[in-house]
């Protein structure tokens, strides 16, 4: 599957996420038109991924966990979109290898790849701190780094709030959801500390959008 059914599967998820949430976004410029690239964001909930995936301009290959890649109903959707599963080497050794593999070979083909280096579902709303899997990626694949700051789905039935994620039925309909990209670092200066502090800069700028109900509904930035 080339990159063209990905464009087709991107635009349906922004769709549905448009219908869902009502959607901020800023800097969706600061995403390179062509060219290699690494997104990075902090987690709130499993939302995520399609939020991010939908609001960027070129599809995203994005890593996440192998239970729910490997999920029966899910599985065609994420290997259609080029997801790539991570699991723990205590589960599947020499799984992060071929993780890491993958993700080099889709950097090589000029392609943007996004992950959250938390790791994990934040528990309590605040951006944990950031894994060193970035720091891998970047040795190997030396790319620019554009951070990005999600807020307003923390609450939700797929976050953590209030108990595990999906365990109790939805509650919010049309919830305002902000998502701010920033500018891109260089894969030098890209160093773990730099990035969760520029990602909870951006988090709380988007913080602020959603306790600001007279902004625009969408900014295309």
């Amino acid at each position: 599957m080339a990159r063209h059914p990905r464009q087709v599967v991107r635009w349906l998820v922004w769709c549905v996420v448009s219908l869902v949430y009502r959607m901020r976004l800023r800097g969706q410029r600061h995403i390179p038109p062509r060219g290699a690239a690494v997104v990075v964001c902090n987690h709130v909930s499993f939302m995520d991924a399609l939020v991010i995936g939908g609001a960027s301009r070129r599809p995203l290959r994005f890593l996440m966990d192998k239970p729910i890649y490997d999920s029966p109903r899910l599985n065609w959707l994420f290997r259609l979109v080029g997801a790539i599963p991570v699991e723990s080497e205590r589960r599947d050794p020499g799984n992060i290898r071929r993780a890491l593999e993958q993700v080099s070979r889709a950097l090589a083909e000029g392609e943007v790849v996004m992950l959250f280096p938390e790791g994990r579902l934040t528990p309590d709303g605040d951006v944990q701190p950031f894994r060193r899997g970035l720091e891998l990626i970047l040795a190997r694949d030396p790319v620019p780094v554009i951070p990005a700051g999600l807020a307003g789905l923390w609450g939700s039935w797929t976050s953590h709030a209030d108990g595990p994620a999906m365990s109790r039925p939805p509650r919010r309909f049309r919830a305002r959801v902000a998502l701010v990209f920033g500018e891109p670092i260089a894969p030098h200066e890209a160093c773990r500390q730099r990035l969760e502090a520029q990602v909870r800069l951006l988090k709380a700028e988007a913080d602020q959008w959603i306790d600001t109900p007279n902004l625009n509904a969408l900014e295309r930035r």
